[in-house]
């Protein structure tokens, strides 16, 4: 471990983490996309690269998105530095996926800010089963009511 050097060892991190990592500039142009990325979007790097954030922004989410992202570039703050955001995504081939992901806004050594880097997680799953479970809760909490309702009051009787 000691013949290798930092920079070497946060390559092969990138590169090598299950989770998607990406950076886009202040454009919101993408300049770094991993293999988690890859596997995640459908994208390989060589695609990626270079283009704008849009191919993973389902396009109803993107005025919204933007309006958000240059307000972080301009003024070089956010309210998403500190706990995972959650939001949808869209992989290559059309299908919609639930992320969950934190933000790191980079700066050079003067202070200037040069874009923000993205950690991913698909959470479709978990997202699916919350809401299945949400919809039975529902359903019983009805079907609770509903029984109530039909049950006479049995106030003042004695047992």
């Amino acid at each position: 471990m000691a013949t290798q050097t930092h920079s070497w060892l946060c390559r092969a991190i990138v590169e090598n983490v299950p989770d998607a990592m990406i950076f886009a500039d202040q454009k919101g142009v993408i300049r770094l996309w991993n293999s988690g990325a890859e596997a995640l979007f459908g994208y390989t790097a060589k695609e990626a690269l270079g283009q704008s954030l849009d191919i993973i922004i389902p396009e109803n989410l993107r005025g919204r998105h933007w309006d958000g992202y240059h307000r972080v570039m301009a003024t070089g703050e956010t309210k998403y530095s500190k706990d995972p955001l959650s939001v949808p995504g869209i992989r290559k081939d059309g299908t919609r996926v639930s992320l969950e992901f934190s933000i790191a806004m980079l700066r050079d050594t003067g202070g200037s800010l040069l874009g923000i880097a993205a950690v991913l997680r698909d959470v479709t799953a978990r997202w699916k089963k919350e809401k299945a479970l949400m919809e039975r809760l529902a359903a019983l909490e009805a079907e609770r009511k509903s029984v109530e309702a039909t049950q006479e009051p049995r106030e003042g009787k004695a047992g």
